[in-house]
């Protein structure tokens, strides 16, 4: 981070983080950050099997049956982010950067 009055956190879990909790944590953590709350936090984080539909994708482009999915303990959620199709399981650390963006940085590109 630069500048003085910008601090980053990062929080790491240390058990493995259903989707939805993670989610909803970011969730949280969004709404706090509007309210004012000015540090930005990077969770890092490991799921359970699961499988995300961004707001591009389409659940056509899977191409593993629901009944092997099932079988292998893979769950499947829609999001409202970008991309398509993307498996995130054991193993795999995820990072979730929760930022506050200046209106003229909100370019991702960028």
């Amino acid at each position: 981070m630069t500048g003085s009055d910008k601090t980053c956190y990062a929080v790491l879990f240390r058990e493995r983080v259903d989707y939805q909790r993670a989610l909803a944590l970011q969730m949280e953590i969004c709404e706090r950050k509007k309210a004012g709350f000015a540090q930005d936090i990077l969770l890092l984080l490991e799921h359970p099997p699961v499988i995300t539909l961004g707001r591009n994708g389409n659940w056509h482009n899977l191409v593993v049956s629901e009944e092997t999915l099932r079988a292998r303990g893979v769950t499947r959620h829609a999001t409202d982010r970008g991309g398509d199709i993307t498996f995130h399981g054991p193993g795999q650390l995820v990072g979730y950067p929760l930022l506050k963006i200046e209106r003229e940085e909100q370019d991702v590109r960028g």
